[in-house]
This record gives C-alpha cells, structure tokens and sequence, in this order.
C-alpha cells in the first residue's frame, strides 16, 4: 500500500500550485504575481535551456563569429593558404631547375668536368665526328622537302627575318683579334687584345644567367638572348652586372682586364653559341 502511495505523492508534489508575488519593499503593495507548479518551472528551465544551446551552436555553425572560437579559422584564410602553398611548390620547381642548370654551368666553367670531353678554354663539349663516319649523300625525300622549302621560300612575300643569323649584334669591344676560332684546337672563340679597364659592352639585348669568377678564367660573365643565342665573356677585370639583371645591346657589362689561369695579357675572349653549338663570331661581327 506504501509503495502505490508514493508516485500519487510525487504526482501531488509536481502538480502543486504556487504563488509569486513581487511586492513594494516600503508599501508592500503587490506588483505582480505569477501561478507557478514544480512542472511547470522545469519544463520552462528545460525549454530554455534547449533553445539557448540551439542558439549557440547555429552562432557558431553558420557566423562568422567562430573564427572568434580557439580552434576554428575562416574559409577564406584556408583558401588563400592553399592557393600559396600551389605557388610556392611550382616556385621551388623553377628554382630546382634554375639551380641544377645554373649548377651545371658552373661545373663546366670551373673545370669539372673530364679533359678529354671539354677544352680547358670553352663552355660546351664538342663531339669529334671523321667525315669517314658521316654519310652525305641525300635521300629522295629529303630531296622533295628541300624542292619544297625553296618554293615557298621563292614567292614568300612576308619572309621572316628573326634568325639568328640575321640578328644583328654589337661588338663588345674593339680591337685585334690575337687568336682565331679553330674547331679542331676546341677553341670555340676569339680573344681579342684591348687595353685594360676597356669596356666590354653586351652584343645583344639580354639576361645574364652567370656572373662569377673563376680560378681558370677570372671574371667571367655570360648573357642568353633571343633565339637560342648564348654570348660569353671571359679573362675580365670587373664585373658591372650581376646574375638576373636585363642589359641592353651596347650596354657596359664588364671591364676587360688579365685575370684567370689562363689568361697571357689583357684581352677578351669572346664565345658564342647557338641551340648548344659553337658558332665563329667573326661571322657575324667586326672587331675592328
């Protein structure tokens, strides 16, 4: 009989009704006054208490105001950080193979290279071919595009004229030359005898892609130009242009002087190469 009593009494208990009234202190006159039960007062506490943690959380899910919260960041910043993570993984690529072909330069240049492959004097190795192994004779169609190509070249009215061998270049300095270009000594260049301290000038428009000294070759400066177009200063007694910088042709690059191992007196040795084969400057150059 207790036991069925008990859940009436709790029953009662919730079911309860009571009364708050709010008076004057001074006049205890009343203002107002509320009908309340135990049920009632939980389930609006409860009520609440829900909608307050509903509130919160669609604050913090859909506002900006979480970027407020440790341990949340914006969209936006994470978008922008991937964006310059894609730029600096395809920078570091360029700079890679920036510093592995300005490295292989350098090799060349300092003489790591083997003798037999390399002049102690050039930048690039050249393969000794005999005219015994080469065969010349033309097959029929290399007959038909030569047929073709000087057709098309004869009634071409608008001839492009942005070869190489018609680009025009500029003497880096003036003088006599004291030693010629000879293929089979693998000199791929002319030294050119000047005063020291004479200004050598670019031959082209340019970038210079190596400006160092060397223990064989002293100060050494090299430029790439348009169309697969290579120049190369070397035995100088000062560089004025640093790797990076653009020059124009005729500009002051360096100051001709004696430095270098190799070097016998003040002058210049002068290269130049075209898609990596050495071509003879006095070709294209008067160094007079």
């Amino acid at each position: 009989m207790k036991r069925k009593k008990e859940p009436k009494k709790i029953k009662k208990k919730l079911l309860d009704k009571y009364r708050l009234v709010i008076l004057n202190e001074n006049t205890f006159e009343e203002r107002l006054s509320f009908k309340l039960t135990r049920l009632n007062v939980f389930v609006v506490c409860s009520v609440s208490a829900i909608l307050l943690i509903a509130i919160t959380f669609i604050f913090i899910a859909f506002t900006p105001l979480r970027e407020y919260i440790p341990g949340y960041s914006s969209t936006k910043l994470k978008k922008r950080a991937t964006e310059l993570n894609f730029k600096t993984d395809s920078l570091q690529r360029v700079i890679t193979m920036n510093e592995i072909y300005y490295s292989s330069i350098k090799k060349v240049l300092k003489g790591d290279v083997s003798s037999a492959d390399l002049n102690k004097d050039s930048i690039v190795a050249a393969v000794k071919l005999e005219a015994s192994e080469v065969d010349f004779t033309p097959i029929a169609e290399d007959s038909i595009l030569r047929e073709k190509v000087d057709k098309e070249d004869k009634y071409n009215l608008f001839e492009s004229a942005t070869t190489a061998t018609n680009f025009v270049l500029f003497p880096p300095v003036n003088g006599t030359i004291s030693e010629d270009y000879n293929v089979e000594e693998k000199h791929y260049a002319v030294d050119i005898v000047v005063p020291k301290d004479t200004p050598v000038k670019a031959t082209a428009d340019g970038i210079v892609i190596f400006a160092e000294w060397t223990a064989s070759t002293g100060y050494v400066i090299i430029l790439e130009h348009s169309y697969g177009l290579i120049s190369v200063y070397k035995h100088n007694a000062q560089l004025n242009k640093s790797q990076g910088e653009l020059v124009k042709a005729g500009e002051v690059i360096a100051t001709a002087g004696n430095t270098g191992e190799l070097s016998t007196g003040p002058h210049l040795h002068f290269e130049l190469w075209n898609d990596g084969y050495p071509i003879n400057p006095t070709n294209f150059i008067d160094f007079k």
